[in-house]
């Protein structure tokens, strides 16, 4: 099956570089380009891509807003999205938004495309240490009201539920929490799967950030 994918950045020789990097994999392809977040937005409405790469600083509308519109009126279309280091707040608001997960910009062209392939099937890419991060810092702006309820959202779970959710933000694969726990790793999906559910959330990656929010874990 094909991967269609929508390109937003406002510099447009990595749109260029983008393309043809994705063009040249017999599974992905490019459909269309966005020069900022309201084209980005648009597009996404019209082709309906499987993935957007979302560039975070644009002109006019950024691609938190970008990402927030797209998840709202194409909820089936996952987005990825395109930062640095020293951008760490733009990353976790993406995240917060209904982004899929979030790349440096230097990334290898390797892992964006096996990036693209994570998010087009369902799940996210995201790195817990820096997530753990984010919140951290974030944290004091978080009110009480909400870690409360999220806390209420926990009661929810099984206790064996809540030790996949602890395994699910410490960044780790299905599998390695099927070694940790003793569990086959169908049974790992599907407890995550049950997890989403009964916290009505919308990925993985929504379960990590869920998972620091609540205080079920702390970043190291």
């Amino acid at each position: 099956m094909t991967i269609r994918i929508l390109i937003a950045d406002d510099e447009a020789l990595l749109r260029m570089a983008f393309s043809m990097v994705l063009a040249a994999q017999p599974d992905l392809e490019p459909i269309g380009e966005a020069a900022d977040g309201a084209a980005a937005a648009r597009l996404a409405a019209d082709l309906g891509p499987d993935v957007v790469l979302m560039d975070v600083r644009m002109p006019g509308t950024d691609g938190i807003e970008a990402t927030r519109q797209i998840i709202q009126s194409c909820p089936r279309t996952r987005v990825l999205i395109l930062t640095t280091f020293d951008l760490d707040e733009y990353a976790f608001a993406g995240l917060k938004a209904g982004a899929s997960g979030f790349l440096l910009k230097n990334v290898r062209p390797e892992e964006l495309l096996t990036a693209i392939r994570t998010v087009a099937a369902g799940d996210a890419v995201v790195s817990p240490r820096v997530t753990g991060r984010l919140l951290e810092k974030f944290r004091p702006h978080v009110p009480d009201a909400a870690a409360t309820a999220r806390d209420e959202r926990l009661s929810r779970l099984s206790a064996r539920e809540r030790e996949v959710l602890v395994e699910v933000g410490r960044g780790r694969s299905n599998a390695e929490i099927a070694a940790t726990l003793h569990l086959a790793e169908a049974t790992v999906k599907s407890h995550l799967g049950r997890i989403l559910h009964k916290l009505e959330l919308r990925d993985r990656v929504q379960a990590v950030i869920f998972a620091y929010e609540s205080r079920l874990i702390h970043p190291a």
